[in-house]
């Protein structure tokens, strides 16, 4: 195919060869401004296709804007929230010591009761009477063996028929005061004061040792049980105090740290701990849920980034940062966090630049520029982390 100019000429020529006279020399002027002005605006249309291309290719290679955090060390104090059990300080379910009917019940149900108070008393006629028995009996072998004494003295007995009628007082002795304790053993008394709960039997009622007559609670002090992640436990220390707060009140009760379990649980990886409750309100009771607050030594050269600096990855996580005008991603290893930071335990040193805007649209290895350091003017100021 013929190219835009020969075909011009083609028809300029052709437009030549028609005209013969003078009069159509004005028509020749006119086609050549014609031709001109279509020259010029085809040189101009070249000139504006070229130029995008090239417009395109420097914002394609000019670094991209970003903006980004100094990481810094600064003291870091960590708090963490686990839910925890209220517990009585002494609690006890109250059982007979024997079988038998019983005839006697004071079991004041939601009552304070004393240490000693009888709640329960069982049938103990067969024992009376064999305890009545045994005194008649012993009354009349200590009556021999004083006469045996006497008679020892003048030499009327021999020493051997002594010490059998001796053994026979001692012997009733002995005999009386097992029927004293399976008389004793018939009266179910209260172990300690405390808050007496919902009897289990009623008055005529046949119980065995398994029988449970009621529970008692001693409540005037009470225990908070808790676990802790086994990451924590060795800032668990004795005496610690923690906070706890409690359902249907807004109140903050402390608490200090008496004991740990002595192992960590295996299944939850966990440990027990145990701490005395120094507060008190009337609505706390045994078995009530609390979230127990922790406040742990702060870390005074923890490094935190904002959150939204991480980019979580398939395995763990990473975070760009800006080295001599170039994205590098780097592996990090989170610790706790806070509303808006998280805490770096590995991946990041003082000093490092961490990007925070733009990060989906950063590539590795990519070109970037520093707008804005967001930290520039931040006052390192103890902080207060919270575990998820």
């Amino acid at each position: 195919m013929a190219s835009k100019p020969l075909r011009l000429t083609a028809t300029f020529i052709r437009f030549i060869n028609q005209l013969h006279s003078k009069a159509n020399m004005r028509a020749i002027r006119l086609f050549f401004f014609i031709i001109s002005v279509l020259f010029f605006l085809a040189c101009g249309s070249k000139k504006k296709t070229a130029d995008p291309p090239q417009k395109e290719t420097a914002q394609r290679n000019a670094p991209m804007r970003v903006d980004g955090y100094v990481v810094k060390p600064e003291p870091f104090q960590e708090d963490i929230e686990v839910p925890g059990t209220i517990l009585a300080n002494e609690v006890a379910e109250i059982h007979p010591e024997v079988s038998g009917r019983i005839v006697r019940l004071n079991v004041a149900e939601g009552k304070y009761v004393g240490k000693g108070t009888l709640l329960a008393k069982l049938y103990d006629g067969d024992l009376l009477a064999q305890l009545n028995k045994l005194q008649v009996q012993l009354s009349i072998a200590e009556k021999t063996e004083e006469r045996q004494a006497q008679l020892l003295k003048i030499q009327g007995i021999s020493q051997q028929d002594y010490d059998l009628s001796l053994l026979q007082v001692n012997s009733l002795k002995a005999d009386i005061g097992i029927v004293k304790t399976s008389i004793s053993k018939t009266e179910v008394r209260a172990p300690f004061s405390g808050k007496l709960g919902l009897k289990e039997i009623s008055p005529g009622a046949y119980v065995t040792p398994s029988s449970v007559i009621a529970v008692i609670n001693q409540t005037d002090q009470l225990k908070l049980d808790f676990t802790v992640p086994e990451k924590y436990t060795d800032q668990i220390k004795i005496g610690q105090q923690v906070t706890f707060g409690f359902e249907g009140s807004d109140k903050q009760l402390g608490a200090k740290v008496i004991a740990t379990e002595s192992n960590v649980t295996e299944n939850t990886r966990s440990l027990v701990v145990r701490a005395l409750v120094t507060g008190k309100d009337g609505r706390l009771i045994p078995g009530a849920f609390a979230k127990v607050k922790l406040s742990f030594d702060p870390d005074p050269n923890a490094l935190l980034i904002p959150t939204q600096a991480v980019l979580p990855q398939a395995r763990g996580k990473k975070v760009i940062l800006y080295k001599g005008g170039t994205a590098v991603f780097a592996d990090i290893t989170t610790g706790v966090r806070d509303s808006a930071r998280v805490q770096i335990t590995q991946g990041l040193k003082p000093g490092d630049t961490v990007v925070v805007t733009g990060l989906l649209s950063v590539r590795p290895e990519g070109k970037i520029q520093i707008g804005r350091i967001v930290n520039a003017t931040t006052n390192p100021a103890a902080q207060t982390g919270r575990h998820n």
